[in-house]
């Protein structure tokens, strides 16, 4: 297959590329100015609605996942960049596309878990309702805009993501700095669900929905056994050997974060994969602290030699 993908060079998009390329696919990224494109390499500038046409005839699939990340504080501003970076972009695929002379079969967007907002302990799926915050109103935007594109003849896939499990990035990444120094706990009452999944089986649902004509529409991306922030904080502290203590509470963590901890952080989430799993989706980290014991190997020898 021919696949075009955006965002290739953040942490889900560069495991992505090369499990693609691992399976023969082959692949065209979109990448941004001032770099001059190689091999392979199509330049778009999302600001100017700019995108080379020229250098591509046609793909098969497009994966879409491009985004600013959306931890750190929300200024104004940078929720102005996480609004464009995911709504904008998908429009000006939708004109892209429009005018390819042969259009590629299906389209997949990265989505957020984050779509249906705070829902306590209710297990959530794929046709829970839309919740209330900002980060709710720029997904639903972001897969009204993707869904769009289904009027161009396209299958389309909304792949709302966990917090995705890695050790070379995102929010385990971050995490293990004040865990390797003995100030790892819970946040706030550590009673909110915090849906994960594994950069692993990230990319392997990408690959498994981009294949699968049956699938379509939004698409949990999350491991099926969700857990509370309190009993992530506990596994990765065993796992990594160190004390978990260091609480951290709810108004520490909003002074600190803002709307970005109520929305995330202390919000809770317990989103169930239902589309994959009835699809027949085969999930390979199911299990929290196998799946730390896995990816975090090398850490976990630093600490018990320490």
């Amino acid at each position: 297959m021919r696949v075009l993908v955006t965002g290739s060079t953040g942490l889900i998009g560069t495991a992505m590329v090369d499990a693609l390329g691992d399976e023969g696919h082959e692949i065209f990224r979109l990448v941004r100015p001032p770099r001059q494109p190689g091999y392979g390499e199509i330049i778009w500038d999302p600001p100017k609605g700019y995108i080379d046409k020229c250098a591509i005839d046609h793909c098969d699939a497009i994966v879409h996942l491009a985004g600013e990340n959306v931890a750190g504080r929300w200024t104004q501003a940078k929720k102005e960049r996480i609004y464009q970076s995911r709504v904008k972009t998908t429009h000006l695929l939708y004109d892209f596309i429009a005018r390819l002379k042969k259009r590629p079969a299906t389209f997949v967007a990265a989505s957020g878990i984050s779509y249906c907002g705070d829902c306590g302990d209710y297990v959530t799926t794929e046709n829970t309702p839309k919740g209330r915050g900002f980060l709710c109103d720029v997904t639903e935007e972001r897969e009204a805009a993707a869904m769009r594109i289904s009027k161009l003849g396209l299958r389309v896939v909304m792949t709302r993501f966990a917090m995705v499990l890695s050790p070379d990035g995102g929010v385990l990444k971050k995490l293990l700095g004040a865990f390797r120094s003995g100030l790892g706990g819970m946040l706030g009452t550590g009673r909110q669900y915090w849906p994960w999944v594994s950069i692993d089986d990230a990319v392997a649902a990408i690959m498994f929905v981009m294949q699968s004509e049956s699938v379509e529409g939004p698409v949990n991306v999350v491991s099926p056994q969700c857990v509370t922030n309190a009993e992530f904080t506990r596994t990765l502290g065993r796992v990594l050997k160190r004390p978990v203590f260091c609480k951290k509470p709810a108004r520490l963590v909003r002074l600190v974060l803002g709307q970005f901890a109520d929305e995330l952080l202390l919000a809770s989430n317990r989103a169930y994969p239902e589309k994959l799993l009835k699809a027949g989706f085969e999930f390979r980290d199911t299990e929290l602290a196998e799946t730390f014991d896995r990816l975090l190997k090398p850490e976990t020898k630093h600490a018990m030699a320490t």
